[in-house]
């Protein structure tokens, strides 16, 4: 069996995204996602998946390179891989604007988000020559199937006139009413049991107004709101107290580790991050303050399958919860996330997914949601194989794209409806 490394392919895609709304704008109709393949001496191929933004593929390609030769059981050599790429040939320095949307990113941060990819792709790709599932390889599952939240947005029915996108068939969700009818359609096609409304879009009270309809429509569901840091501590505190008879927790409602842990002081609202805490550096300020009390990873950006279950382990010594974040993803990452979660004891939150909102993938098959959770495949690697037509496809969309949707941007998107738009500071409310 030769396991070295001969050839690492990266296929930048653009995949369909619905017009999904934030506190920075709205998401555009197509949005970057970068594949990675890692094959063996063997011709055994390993399938990653991370951020396809320019900044990314500008890290990817050289640490590609510097992969050939290397063993592909050689998971803990990527950090020092990625040391050696130095930032320069990146054209990175000091701070990076990710859209705000996960906290204050460096290049460091950048790069992880990078390892992540090659990461899960060598652990395919040696899950397959051995025979053995991704999960095996992490120390083996603890449960079954993965338990998924559904990830609720506000929504506008089409993108802005005039510009080329994908129908989808969820229609629009602007107030408490439309919020109800989605999550009835995720309840209905996907078995939700728990619910999470991105919120930060509107005014505060309307927000209460959505939830607290949620938790009539669904009495008992876990119910969480998500405002990405746009409130003040004030308002943070005041939304605790109007929802914290239903809240299975808050997340990021006021920006950074000091405005979280004044709000978790004033509250029994448990508060969740994954804005404040996305390094390991970041855990002992925070855990120190009492700021969260729930950490939601994301191996995408903790740099992989195995610094997930560190961070667990972490989470667990000292009292604090643990589950997963989402970013727009495939089925890929879907995957990456259902065999690390399945290892992880005392999983008490439901992970959240964007997956049901991506109409497109590069899988031959879709990843099935019943009952509001992933089955956790025994199939050697993550389980999945890749439809390479698609992938064709979805890159030549990439390829044939001026530039202008190769960078997510929110704030860009929302402009062509909006064209007055700012970005609005924070606290917004």
């Amino acid at each position: 069996m030769r396991l070295t490394i001969a050839d690492v392919r990266l296929t930048p895609i653009l995949v369909a995204d619905p017009p999904l709304l934030n506190t920075q704008g709205v998401h555009q109709p197509y949005t970057p996602r970068l594949i990675v393949e890692v094959e063996t001496a063997d011709g055994v191929v390993g399938f990653g998946e991370t951020y396809g933004d320019t900044k990314y593929l500008e890290l990817a390609r050289p640490f590609a390179t510097k992969l050939i030769g290397r063993q592909v059981t050689d998971l803990n050599g990527l950090f020092a891989v990625a040391d050696e790429v130095a930032v320069a040939e990146a054209r990175v320095s000091g701070q990076v604007d990710v859209g705000g949307l996960r906290g204050v990113q460096t290049a460091d941060k950048l790069r992880l988000s990078v390892v992540s990819g090659f990461e899960v792709a060598c652990l395919d790709a040696l899950g397959k020559a051995l025979g053995l599932p991704v999960h095996a390889l992490l120390g083996g599952k603890v449960r079954d199937a993965v338990e998924y939240s559904a990830y609720l947005f506000y929504k506008w029915a089409d993108h802005p006139a005039g510009v080329a996108a994908e129908k989808d068939d969820w229609g629009a969700a602007l107030d408490p009413a439309g919020v109800v009818a989605q999550a009835r359609v995720f309840k209905e096609r996907y078995g939700f049991t728990s619910f999470k409304l991105k919120g930060g879009v509107f005014p505060p009270d309307e927000e209460i107004a959505a939830v607290r309809a949620l938790a009539e429509a669904f009495p008992g569901h876990p119910l969480r709101l998500d405002p990405n840091g746009a409130w003040s501590v004030a308002t943070s505190l005041r939304v605790a107290e109007e929802l914290g008879d239903v809240l299975e927790y808050l997340e990021d409602p006021a920006l950074g580790t000091d405005a979280m842990a004044e709000v978790a002081a004033g509250t029994g609202v448990p508060l969740a991050t994954n804005m404040c805490v996305t390094t390991f550096a970041e855990i002992a300020e925070a855990f120190g303050k009492g700021a969260v009390q729930v950490v939601l990873s994301d191996h995408h950006y903790w740099g992989g399958l195995r610094n997930t279950q560190q961070l667990a382990a972490i989470c667990r010594t000292f009292g604090v919860g643990v589950s997963m974040h989402s970013n727009t993803h495939l089925g890929i990452s879907l995957a990456a996330m259902t065999h690390v979660a399945a290892t992880v004891p005392g999983l008490h939150h439901a992970c959240d997914s964007h997956y049901p909102w991506q109409t497109e993938d590069v899988l031959t098959e879709r990843l099935v949601f019943e009952d509001g959770k992933v089955a956790v495949s025994d199939a050697p690697g993550l389980g999945v194989e890749v439809d390479r037509e698609r992938l064709r496809a979805l890159h030549r969309r990439w390829a044939d794209d001026d530039g202008a949707l190769r960078e997510r941007d929110d704030a860009a998107a929302m402009r062509v409806a909006e064209p007055g738009w700012v970005t609005p500071g924070v606290p917004r409310w």
